[in-house]
């Protein structure tokens, strides 16, 4: 539908093109001539500005609102009443997070899929030697943080770039920076998260271990609804975990 109606506004332009230069020829010609055409164009016009005006005002969510609702669905895990996820440590090296996503009208669909993708971040991170930490102020899905807080570790303080080149730290997320990482490529932000795409229920895993007991995270979720042209929606979650 969208290919159909920008091919459909081409024609239209091409139309007009050709009929103001007959509408410019004819005026010095013969004016009385020249009014059906130059009502041709007013209304040749008039479809264009229709068309455009439907391409740039079309939202994509059927209910108008693109909700989306993310939860923690993992066995013996709840939310407490100050809004704190509790995760268990009993096993299984993973929690996992889920979600409910608005569904898109069909211009926004293709082959029965819908163009929707979903970013997972958090700010905890695990390395070799029993290393595990936070990020205070943490940014998600950007290159800020990586590259430039400061991460207090004992006594002494590095940003990731600087660990990076000791051990290779895993975001629980499920991404990794290591030593050959590019900060600065065009491709950089995407790096810093990892992404459900195309299902309106989207589900992710996070790493967990004995090493995180005690301890009080944050996932964060970004939806997009539509990720091709067009009108898109963003809304982002932050769900705090309390792993017991």
């Amino acid at each position: 539908m969208m290919f159909l109606g920008g091919f459909i506004t081409g024609i239209i332009i091409l139309v007009l093109v050709r009929l103001v230069a007959i509408v410019a020829m004819m005026w010095k010609i013969d004016r009385e001539e020249v009014f059906p055409h130059l009502l041709l164009l007013i209304s040749l016009l008039f479809l264009a500005s229709c068309e455009k005006q439907d391409d740039v005002d079309f939202y994509p969510c059927k209910d108008g609102n693109c909700d989306s609702v993310f939860f923690v669905d993992s066995e013996k895990s709840y939310q407490d009443a100050n809004g704190y996820w509790h995760v268990e440590y009993w096993g299984p090296k993973y929690f996992t997070v889920a979600g409910q996503l608005d569904e898109l009208y069909e211009e926004y669909v293709v082959n029965d899929v819908p163009l929707v993708e979903v970013a997972y971040d958090s700010n905890y991170w695990v390395g070799f030697d029993d290393l595990v930490f936070t990020v205070p102020l943490y940014s998600p899905f950007g290159l800020q943080t990586q590259t430039g807080t400061r991460i207090p570790i004992g006594n002494l303080t590095y940003n990731i770039g600087d660990i990076a080149q000791k051990m290779e730290p895993l975001n629980i997320a499920g991404y990794q920076i290591t030593k050959n990482t590019c900060f600065d490529c065009p491709y950089s932000e995407r790096l810093f998260a990892t992404y459900s795409k195309y299902t309106y229920k989207p589900r992710q895993n996070f790493y967990l271990d004995n090493r995180m007991k005690g301890d009080t995270l944050s996932v964060y979720v970004k939806a997009t609804f539509n990720t091709d042209k067009g009108w898109s929606e963003v809304r982002e979650h932050e769900l705090k975990i309390i792993v017991d």
